[in-house]
């Protein structure tokens, strides 16, 4: 897809005010529009849309802006201040020719992530746009931010016929965590540690760990750790079923002294099985292009491809003394 630009422009000038629950149809609507123009078709689900809403560490009031030009929703945005103290993450959505709408959210973000970092000198305010947004070209770089990263996500057409349950490596066991609250703790741990490298990656305690997964909606049957006699619990995959468009493989880790054996190789292509067994047609996943594990490389070549690119831009929110 290619970006669209503002060619039509808004003449009117918007009002805000915050968001509140009832929003909820309404900003998964504006989502669903910006997804039709960047990736071709909508795949925004109200319940994710009603999560972040209910994020428990956002002030609606203080925390979230929604942007109306003629009564008409154009533009929506909200800040999140979970991931530690020089850390802002945010979500922002405009559509095509309301520009005034898109920078004056743009500019309520950064006051308020100002707010929350406020003593903290290295503070920046990170935003995940499509690598070919809605938003014009120019706004970003204009107001300081710069790119830092970009993830592909990926999706896999999925067959019962083709995806068959696959042979284990070696003596590889695996469980799920569907009866045992010692393994989701234990699928806690195996995630910290495989990702604790990450670009991105938040180290979370296991209750707030459950809170930012939005756990209460997660199926804990579709969460598998796999084991090795011997060395024990060697990696874990947590996916979801509750997107409309795709199953969800959300985390796939493998510890750093086994990887190498074919452990997620494995975890994949039973994740596809499972998925395939269950009806889904396809399965998607988010993966980092500069992950030094190696996992671009292992999606490819277990058949998932590019389905679009998102870009993190970062923001400096402090000048240095």
């Amino acid at each position: 897809m290619t970006a669209t630009p503002y060619a039509r422009r808004s003449r009117r000038t918007p009002t805000v005010r915050p968001a509140g629950p009832g929003d909820a149809s309404d900003i998964c609507a504006l989502l669903n529009a910006v997804d039709v123009i960047e990736i071709g078709r909508p795949e925004t689900d109200l319940a994710a849309v009603e999560a972040d809403l209910h994020h428990p560490d956002t002030d609606l009031a203080k925390d979230s802006w929604l942007a109306f030009e003629g009564g008409r929703l154009v533009a929506c945005a909200q800040v999140w201040h979970d991931s530690g103290p020089g850390r802002v993450d945010s979500d922002h959505y405009a559509l095509p020719g309301h520009r005034e709408a898109a920078v004056r959210l743009l500019e309520l973000m950064e006051i308020r992530a100002r707010e929350l970092t406020a003593g903290a000198g290295d503070a920046v305010m990170r935003l995940r746009l499509n690598a070919e947004p809605v938003l014009d070209a120019d706004v970003l770089p204009g107001r300081g931010y710069r790119s830092v990263r970009r993830h592909h996500v990926m999706t896999r057409a999925l067959s019962p016929a083709a995806d068959l349950p696959p042979a284990p490596p070696g003596d590889l066991v695996l469980r799920d965590c569907a009866a045992d609250e010692a393994d989701r703790r234990r699928a806690h741990a195996l995630v910290e540690e495989a990702f604790a490298s990450h670009f991105g990656h938040v180290h979370r305690p296991y209750e707030a760990w459950l809170d930012h997964l939005d756990a209460h909606t997660l199926d804990w049957s579709l969460v598998w750790i796999a084991s090795l006699p011997g060395a024990g619990d060697a990696g874990v995959l947590l996916t979801r079923d509750d997107r409309t468009s795709m199953a969800w493989l959300g985390h796939l880790g493998v510890r750093a002294d086994l990887r190498g054996r074919g452990i997620g190789g494995f975890l994949l292509r039973h994740a596809f099985a499972a998925y395939a067994a269950r009806g889904r047609a396809t399965v998607g996943l988010g993966v980092d292009t500069r992950n030094e594990s190696g996992a671009l490389a292992l999606y490819e070549a277990h058949g998932m491809a590019l389905h679009y690119a998102v870009d993190t831009w970062e923001l400096r929110l402090h000048s240095r003394g």
